[in-house]
């Protein structure tokens, strides 16, 4: 379900570091080696080249890449480069700090991670901003970035309600085994449904079934809630489509319940319009080249009547498009 293409012989982290670091010195910078190496590593053999290179040259990688490249170009190299616990660690900061519409990035993290890998974001988190993301996220209720939120034009009485969502989200440890109860399924799916029905979205107990059931059950619920009431529970949350709790609510459900496609709509938004949204194309490819790519690319195919590769194409250029397409597994006819 990944599109990167590793390489098929994968020269040492020293021989790597080597080429990068002649990439880098002289007059002008050879982008098209940057490319040709880390866009076809692995995360274990990114990470290795990164610790040679400190060790070799004294200078961390990352560092040496900003002095080198910029714009789009370094930010996709930089998130792919990055171990991924390192990476969702980055993302969340900024979501969190920015809020709006960071709310969806936080998501993302949350409910298509594994639990074990949510953990290990949150210890990177920890290690790198010297406090908790819960502490971060929770920051919100006492409005302590309301300026970022007066700039962003949300609601100030939206955020502690939003907040209240995100919180156990970002919290949990979800179990992951695939022992579902149906009968609990039914249950819930009743009271979610009640509650959706009462337009009460903020409801305790829709907060508590989505941010503590494991994956498996919550499907299984979705599945109920579509068979009892006739209606997908997101087709019954679109009420209010400017209600940032309920757009948030729909952002959970869709990452639970089938990701791909959730992606695959960040991803056709991006490119769709006037104008591309850069940082939602790099943060999709970066993060699920090596997990589920190949499944967006086709989900978006069959949505869009055309190939990922050729919208990138024509929405990105340069380097910046190079790199992507090297990420997508793009051939050359």
């Amino acid at each position: 379900m990944a599109t990167f293409r590793a390489s098929q012989v994968v020269p040492s982290p020293a021989e790597d570091s080597e080429r990068l670091r002649k990439a880098f010195v002289g007059l002008g910078t050879n982008e098209r080696a940057i490319i040709s190496i880390l866009a076809h590593r692995n995360a274990a053999q990114r990470r290795r080249i990164r610790e040679t290179y400190q060790e070799t040259y004294g200078e961390d990688l990352f560092k040496s890449l900003d002095k080198e490249i910029s714009g789009d170009f370094e930010r996709a190299v930089l998130l792919w480069t990055m171990d991924p616990a390192e990476r969702d660690a980055l993302l969340a900061n900024e979501a969190a700090t920015k809020w709006y519409p960071g709310n969806r990035v936080l998501v993302e993290i949350a409910c298509t991670r594994s639990a074990g890998e949510l953990l290990s974001a949150k210890k990177a988190y920890q290690a790198r901003y010297k406090r908790s993301l819960e502490e971060v996220v929770a920051a919100h209720i006492k409005g302590d970035f309301r300026k970022d939120i007066s700039r962003s034009k949300l609601h100030i009485s939206l955020v502690p309600m939003v907040v209240l969502l995100l919180f156990p989200l970002v919290s949990c440890h979800r179990y992951e085994g695939p022992e579902v109860n149906v009968a609990l399924a039914k249950s819930e799916a009743k009271i979610l449904h009640e509650a959706i029905s009462d337009k009460v979205y903020n409801h305790e107990e829709i907060i508590r079934i989505l941010g503590t059931r494991s994956k498996a059950q919550l499907v299984v619920t979705f599945n109920q809630y579509n068979d009892e009431f006739g209606n997908p529970i997101n087709k019954d949350l679109k009420h209010d489509p400017k209600d940032e709790f309920l757009a948030t609510l729909r952002a959970i459900v869709r990452c639970i319940f089938c990701p791909e496609r959730y992606f695959e709509k960040v991803v056709r938004l991006a490119i769709e319009g006037l104008g591309t949204d850069e940082n939602a194309l790099t943060r999709i490819i970066a993060t699920r080249a090596e997990v589920d790519l190949q499944l967006i690319k086709e989900i978006y195919a069959k949505r869009n009547s055309k190939q990922l590769d050729q919208a990138i194409s024509n929405d990105a250029s340069g380097d910046y498009e190079a790199f992507l397409l090297e990420l997508l597994g793009h051939e050359e006819n």
